[in-house]
């Protein structure tokens, strides 16, 4: 059992007889006679629908495990996501609906972390950021400023904003959550990056 007090970001709980994963939790001190109270953002991990609420600090809460595995992807068939443990090779297939959005971002051999309650995948956790190729993507216009921004085609499909000198072969980053352009990747940097590894 956990209290609501020592709720936190990725904890998983029962409540009602329903399973939670809290995406946010913040407690408020009361004031005078008003007793404090945990506000919380909670994601039922049957139904996928948000939730926020307000617990009491002092109430009791039934804390269930989650077991984290890096998963590497392999391919989508449909709805269902396939991924591999690396470890063990075991392959397991994930629901559309319990990886979300972001299920768009995913390409072969990219690792993500998947958690899992009783056995079952409950959530897939993906980093803020990542790096992608951009497929297709208008010339550099010189005669706009570099603060003007065109549409780029990712080599996943998805289409994202980007400025002005961002070229067709070009690698990016992008924040997965906002699905907004971050930065470009220098080829040189990553080149020494290889050579240093060899």
């Amino acid at each position: 059992m956990i209290s609501a007090a020592q709720l936190r970001t990725g904890t998983a709980i029962r409540f009602d007889g329903q399973t939670y994963k809290v995406l946010a939790a913040e407690y408020h001190p009361g004031q005078g006679k008003m007793p404090g109270t945990t506000h919380t953002r909670l994601q039922n991990l049957s139904t996928r629908t948000f939730w926020e609420h307000a617990f009491r600090p002092e109430l009791k809460l039934e804390e269930i495990p989650l077991e984290k595995q890096a998963l590497e992807f392999l391919y989508a068939d449909g709805n269902q996501f396939w991924f591999m443990n690396p470890q063990t090779f075991e392959q397991m297939a994930v629901a559309r609906a319990i990886i979300g959005p972001e299920a768009e971002f995913l390409e072969a051999g990219i690792t993500v972390t998947v958690e899992f309650v009783d056995g079952a995948p409950v959530s897939v956790v993906f980093p803020d950021a990542a790096e992608l190729k951009v497929a297709d993507t208008a010339p550099p216009a010189h005669q706009q400023q570099d603060s003007t921004f065109k549409t780029a085609r990712l080599t996943n499909g998805i289409e994202i904003m980007v400025p002005q000198f961002v070229r067709t072969g070009d690698t990016i980053r992008v924040d997965l959550h906002t699905r907004r352009y971050m930065d470009r990747v220098r080829n040189d940097a990553k080149s020494a990056g290889a050579r240093s590894g060899r």
